[in-house]
């Protein structure tokens, strides 16, 4: 058997493994990594390492050690207050704010996960109060991560444009971040149209007394537990003071996008540089802020994109391009690579499936009969949009923590959803980033 099947046959193995096990799908990388390099390719263990995504690993180990310092002092729980007073009362824009806060945290480097886990809870806790559907306000949570996850500073942008260059494919952070914002933005209007926000407008908070999700009337306080990484979050109306420390905190989140985006400074050595100046500040407070970075996303990035360089040397990448590319539509090919993405990552993590199907359209890209910007945009979005899926730990999260519903017809209304996304979005994608290219 050629080495290219055995690899193929080793990736699909690890994605069936990873999606029926609770087993971190880079640590299954890492394995693959070692024995289809040894054993199918010939590579040396050393070979194996020079794969090794050390810049993107100290990125992700720096942003997820910022935000867990910003979270822990209170700089996450200060800008969601400050924006949910900018609704100035009305309940119409709350899940408009809600949806914003998340992609401005997802921007500024928090995982995807992380934000909707914090924010999750906050917005469900508002959707019981104030009658607000809880499809709506989780929906819009999730598509908010997925707005903002593209910055050129986040962990899904970082890894995308990381492999874009690479590659030395034609590359376009803000085409990449662009389009998944306005992509998200117009499912979330669709949403808010679709999911009853029309009946919301002119409501007010305080014109009616609120639904406690407990039963009964209640005052104006919304207390929500995220189940992140960090402590509990909790959100009130009253005015709180701001601390030296977030505002410290504040300056270096500022700090970070002007070095990263205006001096291109690297990501990962700035971030950890502000992190560590922050937890001198309050050494006892932050102590346990390193076990906060998320490590198994570290480990499934680190290790999917490990065997991703052995699936290169092997000559798999190539063998797989060129079948693809054998069906001799250009505009086809792209479509099927939308839906593995989409398809897959509803049950899968999207970090390692984007890397997957971006790496296998990179020999037809470079043939240059189809835009490569439009389809690196195109897969990014199909192969996110979808974490809306109970299956997810968005999709998770946001069911976990719904309030005063039946689960069980919440958890149905989720999952025909995130059927619609899977079923509808790629196609969207495709059509919106890839068609217009072509012609």
């Amino acid at each position: 058997m050629s080495p290219e099947i055995i690899s193929i046959l080793a990736l699909v193995a690890i994605f069936a493994i990873a999606t029926f096990l609770p087993i971190n799908m880079g640590a299954l990388a890492f394995v693959a990594a070692f024995l289809v390099g040894t054993l199918a390719v010939g590579m040396t263990t050393d070979d194996i390492l020079a794969g090794f995504p050390g810049e993107l690993v100290l990125t992700l180990i720096g942003v997820t050690y910022l935000f867990a310092i910003a979270q822990n002092n209170g700089t996450v729980d200060l800008l969601v207050r400050g924006a949910v007073k900018l609704v100035a009362g009305r309940v119409a824009l709350i899940p408009w704010i809600m949806f914003a806060v998340t992609g401005v945290l997802t921007a500024i480097g928090a995982l995807g996960p992380a934000a909707v886990a914090i924010i999750a809870p906050i917005a469900l806790g508002f959707a019981a109060r104030y009658r607000i559907s809880p499809l709506l306000m989780g929906m819009m949570v999730i598509h908010g991560a997925q707005a903002g996850g593209f910055s050129p500073i986040s962990v899904y942008g970082v890894t995308v444009n990381s492999i874009v260059a690479a590659n030395d494919l034609p590359g376009s952070p803000l085409a990449v971040f662009l389009g998944s914002l306005f992509f998200n933005l117009a499912i979330g209007v669709v949403l808010f149209l679709v999911l009853g926000g029309r009946r919301l407008a002119g409501r007010r908070v305080g014109d009616e007394p609120e639904v406690d999700p407990a039963g009964g009337d209640t005052d104006a306080e919304v207390s929500g537990h995220g189940t992140g990484a960090g402590a509990a979050v909790d959100v009130k109306e009253r005015t709180r003071g701001v601390t030296a420390e977030q505002v410290l905190t504040l300056v270096g989140l500022a700090v970070l996008v002007v070095l990263a985006l205006v001096f291109d400074l690297d990501i990962g050595f700035v971030s950890i540089t502000i992190a560590t100046v922050l937890a001198l500040f309050s050494a006892a407070r932050h102590k346990g802020a390193v076990m906060q970075i998320s490590w198994s996303t570290v480990l499934l990035i680190a290790g999917v994109l490990s065997y991703v360089f052995v699936l290169q040397e092997a000559g798999t990448i190539d063998y797989v391009g060129e079948g693809v590319t054998a069906i001799g539509i250009p505009l086809v090919v792209a479509l099927l690579l939308a839906y593995i993405g989409g398809v897959v990552s509803a049950f899968a993590s999207s970090t390692a499936i984007i890397g997957v199907a971006i790496s296998l359209a990179v020999p037809f890209l470079l043939a240059g009969e189809i835009g490569a910007v439009g389809v690196v945009v195109a897969l990014s979005v199909a192969s996110t949009i979808v974490d809306v899926s109970p299956f997810s730990t968005n999709g998770a999260l946001v069911l976990a923590n719904a309030q005063d519903v039946d689960r069980d017809r919440f958890y149905k209304q989720i999952l025909a959803y995130s059927g619609i996304v899977v079923a509808v979005g790629p196609l969207l994608a495709w059509l919106v980033f890839v068609v217009p290219g072509w012609l």
